[in-house]
């Protein structure tokens, strides 16, 4: 099918995963933690509904060439979390983050948000530097707030993508099914997991899926 109708097909059948993931993340995530990261969700779904309207109305080919490089900075990023954390902390020992920190964090989630509705390949990763950055450091918490946004930002592009009838409807209801299933397990025996164990499989998977986009944008064409 032809690439936007993929990539809207994808977001559709993927979403009720991220749903169910965020269900069953829903205890690693506290009101005073929503209400701290509430100005996250909202650019989000102002940024997403930037990224989707784009999607329907501009070719991928420059954004695709982007996409290893964003993979890579947000692998790195995220390998050094812990130190970045520990900065900020050493600097804002009582208050966290400073107001500039949060305004830029912000900012950046805005650009995270338009590249979910746009594509949203390997996404959570850069979510998960930012909330690093931020100084949230259980990893069950950062992955619950993360599949939160994620859901959020891929809510508004479905709406986007139903109504521009951007989707294939036949492969799309035969993949949501194996999305709910595997949101939903995943998110469940991932909060089972060693935190340090499950950091190193993220940093892994970001490698990996960095190396998969270089030689798919840049070698395989």
């Amino acid at each position: 099918m032809p690439p936007v109708n993929a990539n809207a097909t994808n977001t559709i059948a993927l979403w009720p995963g991220t749903l169910a993931s965020t269900g069953a993340y829903r205890r690693a995530l506290s009101w005073k933690q929503l209400r701290s990261l509430a100005p996250l969700i909202v650019i989000t779904f102002f940024g997403s509904l930037i990224g989707a309207f784009l999607l329907l109305h501009t070719p991928q080919t420059t954004f695709m060439k982007m996409v290893p490089w964003l993979l890579f900075g947000a692998t790195v990023l995220f390998s050094f979390g812990g130190r970045i954390t520990a900065w900020i902390r050493q600097h804002h020992p009582s208050h966290g983050p400073g107001r500039a920190t949060i305004v830029g964090i912000t900012f950046l989630q805005l650009c995270v948000a338009i590249y979910i509705g746009y594509f949203g390949a390997g996404v959570g990763i850069i979510m998960l530097a930012l909330l690093a950055i931020m100084g949230m450091e259980d990893i069950h918490a950062m992955n619950g707030m993360k599949t939160l946004l994620a859901t959020c930002g891929n809510g508004v592009a479905v709406v986007m993508f139903i109504s521009a009838h951007a989707v294939f409807w036949p492969q799309a209801l035969l993949m949501v099914f194996g999305a709910i299933l595997g949101g939903y397990g995943g998110a469940y025996f991932a909060q089972k997991a060693n935190p340090r164990f499950l950091r190193y499989i993220i940093i892994g998977i970001g490698s990996f899926m960095t190396a998969y986009f270089f030689w798919k944008v840049y070698v395989a064409g």
